[in-house]
């Protein structure tokens, strides 16, 4: 589109129809060339304003509606435009960004600095951002509940202001009504971490006007940000805990009966609860109107991987959808690939918020970092896979033996729980025995096999004691460079680059970083924790009788990965994985009974033949049963 092909502002591209304004309102809000909007707007002349909108709750208790502080800046135009918003509870503690930036104002309250590049980018090419305060956080009233209905009411409700359906105000209290009259009614919601994850909450809501959100590193059920299949995560604590880091002093005064609640909903023995199930987004993902732009990292072990798979699995078919996966810890798409990340973010916001018609949603949806800074692109996902079932088999060696399609003879082979096990002592030398965990390989792949999805693994084990708890790892055994864990693959630099314009207060350049390596011979490529005692349900474990023996499944992490051709595939079973997760009351020694136990892989593409997976000789029923079985899943 040219120049004078400007859309008139109050006609910009909504997904579900145009609003019509009248004539004399009518002003150019963007101007599109080369297929993306062009900076026509000052930024020096942008207007900053503090908009307080009630979210429909009363949580503190104190008779007055709990409202929350959207501070906006938007184009000096007549024109309506659409709105970037990033809702945190970071932006007067931990600050947002690599540089932990955080708002500022002048001495008559008005919104100075605007933590990241949003507004020094996109108010200038028409865009409007708003950076929200969760309820009970900075400068805003009411209670934070990590994640549940009034932090998703924080968002939700600026949604609604922008499109005339909640109340803004010009004050925390009190004050006059503000409409937002300059809006088109379109919305995106993005952020890292915990405001990627609200945005993922909101979304859920199916609300009007929320037209795309880009969740980076984002919880999508807070159980498993905190539990994992019945077991608890080290130093993690509760919901509670979390939250009294962020709250203000008046949702410290008002907020008891919140924190009672997520304190009681999160019991230390890792069971699912009511309280659980209120901040399980995925659950309603089948709600979702918005487009999704999903960026994640394969090493992140903060939100961990299992969170973007099972979110994106859930969503509606038809939704638009875009994936990014790095190498990188909890790292912002800004800090690994900074110039792609910019192009595709505005050509998104574009494109889902102004309707320009740049073919985004026709590009593959998935970009995997398949080598330290090489990214490699697969057309949709969830990926077309097979979930082929492989099953471990004894060796010569103790603890140490073959993954093959048919499970082998009666063998249970035994391991200790420590109460010391690492991801690295696990999957270390992988040919010997090791009295912590016992290990099961394929021979070298023939071909090159992808890895696609979220594996299950079933483990029937006999506990010594009466409390046990599992890890497993799916391992890639061969030679690699990969960006390392240490520093989460990132190195800051002290050299800036600069995105978008500069105002007294709110500069728009930012250090620049490179990547960390390391040089490996084995890398995880999932991995899961689960409660023996929660064998029957997450929601109630049960009493283990040493001696008996329990079956259980669970998931592993979310994967996209291909094992290069010459190296093999693994599963390693162990106890507590003390890096993660706590240990049990009592440690215990397990005997995993290998006939009954078995990992599903979804396997985007055939499986390498004979030389890749023993296979040997078994009944054809039993061929028709256990073969490559898509889409069969354990009870």
């Amino acid at each position: 589109m040219s120049i004078r092909g400007v859309l008139i502002g109050g006609l910009v591209g909504l997904l579900s129809g145009a609003v019509v304004v009248p004539a004399q309102a009518a002003q150019p809000s963007y101007s599109v060339k080369n297929g993306v909007t062009q900076p026509i707007h000052s930024f020096q002349d942008a207007i900053r304003e503090t908009v307080w909108v009630d979210i429909g709750l009363d949580l503190d208790n104190n008779g007055v509606g709990d409202r929350v502080a959207a501070d906006i800046i938007r184009p000096a135009t007549r024109g309506k435009v659409p709105v970037i918003i990033d809702a945190s509870p970071y932006y007067a503690t931990n600050g947002r960004g690599n540089e932990a930036e955080r708002k500022s104002y002048d001495a008559a309250g008005v919104p100075v600095k605007f933590p990241l590049f949003y507004d020094n980018y996109f108010v200038p090419r028409g865009y409007a951002v708003a950076l929200v305060d969760f309820s009970g956080s900075s400068r805003s009233t009411g209670c934070m509940d990590t994640g549940g209905r009034s932090e998703v009411a924080s968002g939700k409700a600026v949604i609604d202001w922008l499109n005339g359906r909640a109340t803004g105000y010009s004050a925390v209290e009190g004050g006059s009504t503000v409409k937002a009259s300059w809006s088109t009614g379109a919305a995106a919601m993005i952020g890292k971490s915990w405001d990627g994850s609200v945005a993922q909450g909101v979304a859920s809501t199916g609300v009007d006007g929320l037209r795309t959100i880009v969740p980076i590193e984002a919880i999508s059920s807070w159980y498993d940000w905190f539990r994992s299949d019945g077991v608890s995560f080290r130093g993690w604590g509760t919901p509670t805990n979390l939250a009294s880091g962020f709250e203000n002093a008046n949702a410290k005064a008002g907020c008891e009966a919140v924190r009672t609640e997520m304190t009681t909903g999160a019991p230390a023995n890792g069971d699912y609860t009511a309280m659980w199930q209120q901040r399980d987004y995925v659950r309603n993902a089948s709600k979702v109107k918005a487009a999704v732009f999903s960026i994640n990292g394969r090493a992140d072990l903060n939100v961990k991987p299992i969170n973007w798979g099972q979110w994106l699995d859930a969503l509606p078919r038809s939704t638009p959808r875009k994936l990014w996966l790095s190498q990188t810890g909890h790292v912002d798409p800004f800090d690994f690939r900074r110039p792609e990340w910019v192009r595709t973010l505005h050509r998104w916001f574009d494109r889902w918020l102004l309707n320009v018609r740049n073919g985004i949603e026709y590009e593959p949806q998935v970009s995997v970092e398949s080598g330290v800074n090489q990214w490699t692109e697969y057309p949709i996902w969830p990926a077309p896979a097979a979930r082929v079932r492989l099953h471990p088999v004894a060796g010569s060696t103790a603890g140490v033996g073959k993954l093959n399609f048919f499970p082998g003879s009666s063998a249970a082979e035994s391991f200790t729980d420590p109460g010391t096990t690492t991801p690295e002592s696990a999957i270390s030398s992988p040919n010997a025995t090791s009295g912590e965990r016992v290990l099961y390989s394929t021979g070298e792949l023939t071909h090159d096999v992808r890895i696609a999805g979220i594996p299950r693994i079933t483990v029937s084990a006999t506990p010594s004691t009466p409390t046990a708890h599992l890890s497993a790892f799916l391992v890639d055994y061969g030679p690699a460079t990969i960006r390392s864990r240490t520093g989460e693959g990132i190195r800051t630099l002290t050299n800036e680059t600069c995105w978008g314009e500069d105002r007294p207060g709110d500069d728009a350049c930012y250090r620049e970083t490179e990547a960390t390596t390391s040089t490996v011979d084995a890398t995880i490529i999932a991995r899961g924790w689960a409660d023996l005692a929660n064998y029957q349900s997450i929601s109630a474990e049960q009493p283990l009788t040493p001696g008996n023996k329990y079956k259980m499944t669970f998931r592993l992490s979310t994967a996209d990965y291909v094992i290069p051709k010459g190296h093999r595939l693994a599963l390693v079973i162990a106890g507590s994985d003390r890096s993660m997760v706590l240990t049990p009351a009592q440690l215990p020694g397990l005997t995993v009974h290998l006939a009954e136990t078995s990992v599903q892989v979804p396997i985007a593409g055939i499986f390498a033949g004979s030389s890749t997976v023993e296979t040997p000789e078994a009944p054809a029923a039993s061929r028709v049963q256990q073969d490559i079985t898509p889409g069969r899943l354990d009870g």
